[in-house]
């Protein structure tokens, strides 16, 4: 199989041809940022970023004030504290 079969296949995932989500995934903003963090500084850096979730995008300041965390030492601490606060689910997209 050569590389222009795999190219004319298209991608495996079919796209939708709605609108897209508003807000950048968790998990980019999560990767952007270096890991033992307070959360005051991620306010600087991040506050402002608009990210996914369930109910709509939130800015990511909004969201970290609704936890009790103040200090993230790993990724995963981090995103499990949003997590916590936003939940887990579908994100509806910007025509829902």
């Amino acid at each position: 199989m050569s590389d222009t079969d795999d190219e004319e296949e298209g991608p495996a995932v079919p796209l939708g041809e709605g609108e897209s989500v508003e807000g950048a995934p968790l998990a980019r903003v999560a990767s952007r940022l270096h890991y033992a963090i307070g959360k005051s500084d991620i306010v600087r850096r991040e506050g402002d970023t608009v990210i996914r979730t369930p109910d709509g995008p939130r800015k990511l300041a909004s969201v970290l004030e609704e936890t009790d965390e103040v200090y993230f030492d790993t990724r995963r601490a981090f995103e499990a504290a949003v997590r916590d606060v936003i939940g887990v689910g579908p994100v509806p997209a910007a025509d829902e």
